[in-house]
């Protein structure tokens, strides 16, 4: 047996090799070429002999000591999974029917336990293993389970059924025997249920770890252990994800970007070919492929060179003749510059020829650019996009050289309501380009789901962004410190495809990389979306000049200077009413579920305030607790409901960590202003009954409430100022006992009766405050009490203003009789409860 067939023997079975697992020689000699390493270099590594390795490859030591194994191991890069197989064969010979399971997916579904077929007949259990293994190691939510195994629409008892379901998958995937590492299993998660297995032995994990490693060899200019590498990663398919699955099951996402890694994977494993002069080797995956992605010119075009220099000139001009008859029946274009040329160099008798070693370029001439730096001395820019949204508008443009960037993260597992926000996003893509805005900045106070509008309507318009979409964190509220422009513009650049000679220097100068910046964007359909921005100046250099980008920014902040300088929609988010925090529920819990405690579900959704990301914490509680709607209600009804409204082990679903981020950005007498309206009798007040509060002039309150509206943690309507009920929550949290006995004194004092109060002629505002400051104070400050009271004087809010005296008024505020004039609070800021806990 040659060592190329050896070699693939030992992945046909899947991830492992377990399939053609015969002796250990084998596979030690598959896994020292996918490291690049020569005989004597591996052996000079391991410590042992050239002449014991080449002994070993051979078959001549069937059973190599564990010592041996262990040193070649670390010498080779080997998985802890793969060093267990290799001692196992050492041992005892290659398992029968005893082995650990493996699933593949790169191709029709099969379940192996060891070397043997495991039969999965039900077509739902198949379902569900494909999409746990396409996930792998994400977990699947619940609602992505449900729309995969029932896409016509779940049956009423769906929750129950996906247990049932899961406890079959879990009994498929248990081993006969014992294993040297834990069997794969299905793991609960508190949103849903993840396959628990390492990633060899999911043939998927298996081709994505050689995928890696292959283009860490790539930039390690080694063409020879590159190519081995991309062999062995494309051995690993069978055919399409999930040939045999549904076509919804077939379009999941993940399973779309598998297929893009493995293109991905043939377009440089056919570059390295070409280089090594072994492009005969690379026609059977090119052919192979080119049937799946019909109208990729990329495929297309590495074929046709590699059939030429395989003296198969006929055969190539074929493959350009049939790609031209189908572009022009399909999509009403020509073929792009890179076939075009690829063809030119058939007619030419000129193949591609040979290249230096130790620069793996793509053979065939880089395509001339509108963009004024390109280069070819890199292969990974050989990675073509599929043409197949090319508009007929831009036929005369040359094929891009870098896959179209697509960084938008995965959207929500449950997206309710937002209709009319999605209708303002969607004008971004209008007909018109007279009426297209290019920005639109979503804001909102913090848990609100920008993050999740924003992902989610990017994901359900991207075919209208055909060269890609550019997604960035910008961490503007982060414990992590905010990205600047130049730290954002470097991987933009890098994912636009701009050659590493181009890129500006580091670190960057931010004008110039700008400036290359829109550049690369000219011309294109393109969206950006800039997540979590702290300012306008932190996003303005990311916004390109293109007219055809699209710009979507996420933010707690009002972000008004976008507006008035850039022209940008502002879309504001409050929170859902009680139906759609009910839907939400749902689709985290279980629809089922929230039907059947419909009461208590509008209970849990009021506790939450309709925030989503508390209504998606408390559904996500209730998964993992397998506990009634009405029993969660119990436990987080009364005061501290923000330290129950967490997800153990999960920081970022925390709905108290999320306040705090925005908390910590204001100034000093921000937060304390914050911290006193949690003192409020009702639910609003004025800007002068909010000076009267802390103590301050109207003109000092009324900047404060802006700065608090301006970062969404005061909800501002028709001159009121007022709290959400978890910001309230969170705000009597931090607050100091001192600080709100002074404030409530301040409130007591304000209302007492007196001659400058009636010469006011403004105490007729009622509705400013719920309840009454003097009963408030004599009940021990009852945050509870939501009755009707009228607003102070004005007055009273500034601190030299004389408070009432007299019997009256000592009588009335009993221990504040003594007092006569209301003092400024102390600088100093109190402890506040909690914030160590999350630093």
């Amino acid at each position: 047996m040659s060592e190329t067939v050896s070699a693939t023997a030992d992945l046909k079975g899947g991830p492992g090799g377990e399939h053609g697992r015969g002796t250990v020689g084998p596979r030690i000699r598959s896994f020292r070429r996918r490291a690049g390493l020569s005989q004597e270099a591996a052996a000079s590594g391991a410590g042992i002999s050239a002449r014991a390795l080449r002994d070993i490859e051979r078959g001549r030591a069937r059973r190599p000591r564990a010592y041996t194994l262990r040193s070649l191991a670390g010498t080779l890069g080997l998985s802890d999974d793969e060093l267990a197989d290799l001692l196992t064969d050492a041992r005892t010979g290659p398992p029968r029917d005893t082995g650990r399971p493996s699933l593949l997916i790169l191709g029709p579904l099969v379940l192996r336990r060891g070397r043997t077929p495991v039969p999965v007949a039900a077509p739902v259990l198949r379902r569900l293993l494909g999409l746990l293994a396409l996930k792998h190691p994400e977990p699947a939510t619940q609602q992505e389970i449900t729309g995969i195994l029932w896409p016509s629409g779940p049956p009423r008892s769906h929750p129950s059924l996906i247990h049932t379901y899961v406890s079959q998958a879990r009994r498929l995937l248990a081993p006969c025997g014992p294993g040297s590492a834990p069997p794969p299993t299905v793991v609960r998660t508190p949103t849903g249920y993840r396959l628990e297995a390492s990633r060899n032995r999911i043939d998927l994990g298996h081709f994505d770890e050689l995928l890696a490693r292959s283009e860490r060899l790539a930039r390690a200019t080694e063409p020879e252990a590159l190519y081995e590498s991309l062999a062995e990663a494309l051995r690993c398919w069978r055919g399409p994800v999930l040939a045999d699955a549904d076509p919804v099951l077939r379009r999941h996402p993940a399973a779309v970007a598998a297929e893009q890694r493995r293109v991905r994977a043939a377009l440089l494993h056919a570059d390295t070919a070409l280089l090594l002069r072994r492009s005969g080797e690379a026609v059977p995956v090119l052919a192979d492929l080119v049937d799946t992605e019909p109208l990729h010119e990329g495929l297309h075009a590495r074929l046709i060179l590699a059939l030429a220099d395989s003296g198969e000139q006929a055969a190539a001009l074929q493959v350009f003749t049939r790609l031209r008859r189908r572009l022009d029946e399909e999509l009403g274009i020509e073929p792009g510059t890179e076939i075009r040329e690829a063809h030119l160099r058939v007619l030419r008798r000129q193949p591609p020829g040979p290249r230096r070693a130790d620069s793996p370029a793509p053979a065939h001439p880089a395509p001339v650019h509108r963009e004024p730096v390109h280069s070819t001395e890199n292969h990974r820019e050989s990675a073509h996009p599929t043409e197949n949204h090319r508009a007929p508008a831009r036929r005369a443009e040359p094929a891009a050289t870098t896959p179209p960037p697509a960084q938008l993260p995965s959207g929500a597992g449950a997206f309710v309501g937002r209709r009319p926000q999605m209708r303002v996003l969607d004008t971004l893509v209008a007909s018109d380009p007279a009426r297209r805005p290019r920005i639109a900045v979503v804001v909102g106070p913090p848990g609100v789901g920008k993050t999740a509008l924003a992902t989610h309507w990017a994901h359900a318009r991207r075919e209208h962004f055909t060269d890609g979409q550019l997604f960035v964190d910008l961490r503007g509220h982060s414990r992590l410190p905010a990205l600047r422009p130049g730290d954002v513009l470097a991987p933009f650049l890098r994912a636009l495809g701009a050659p590493p000679h181009a890129l500006p220097a580091h670190p960057p100068n931010e004008g110039e990389a700008a400036a290359l910046y829109r550049t690369l964007l000219a011309g294109k359909r393109l969206l950006i979306v800039l997540d979590n921005a702290r300012d306008a100046e932190q996003v303005r250099p990311l916004i390109p000049g293109a007219p055809g980008c699209a710009v979507v920014i996420t933010s707690r902040s009002r972000l008004a200077g976008l507006v008035s300088t850039e022209g940008a929609r502002r879309i504001a988010l409050d929170v859902l009413d009680p139906d759609e925090g009910c839907e939400l529920l749902g689709g985290i819990a279980g629809a089922c579920n929230v039907a059947a405690e419909e009461a208590a579900a509008r209970r849990l959704v009021e506790l939450c305030g309709g925030l989503p990301l508390a209504i998606r914490t408390a559904g996500a509680n209730l998964v993992a607790r397998d506990a009634s709607i009405a029993g969660h209600c119990a436990e987080l009804a009364g005061d501290g409901i923000l330290g129950r409204l967490r997800v153990e082990g999960d920081r970022r679903s925390t709905v108290r960590s999320a306040f705090e981020l925005s908390y910590r950005t204001l100034p000093d007498e921000a937060r304390r202003m914050f911290r006193l309206l949690g003192q409020l009798p009702g639910p609003e007040l004025t800007v002068d009954a909010a000076a009267v509060l802390a103590g301050v002039t109207p003109a000092v309150s009324a900047a404060l409430l802006a700065r608090l509206a301006d970062a969404h943690l005061v909800r501002e309507t028709a001159g009121r100022f007022g709290l959400d009920v978890l910001l309230r929550s969170y705000a009597c949290e931090l607050i100091g006992a001192d600080e709100a006995h002074t404030a409530r004194r301040r409130l007591v004092l304000a209302r007492a009766p007196g001659p400058i109060r009636h010469g006011t002629g403004r105490d007729d505002c009622s509705g400013s405050y719920a309840s009454s400051a003097g009963s408030r104070v004599q009940s021990g400050g009852d945050r509870k009490d939501h009755r009707s009271a009228p607003l102070p004087s004005a007055g009273f809010g500034h601190p030299d203003a004389s408070a009432p005296s007299g019997p009256a008024g000592g009588s009335r505020t009993g221990p504040s009789r003594t007092v006569g004039r209301t003092a400024a609070p102390p600088r100093a800021e109190p402890r506040e409860p909690g914030m160590h806990q999350h630093e």
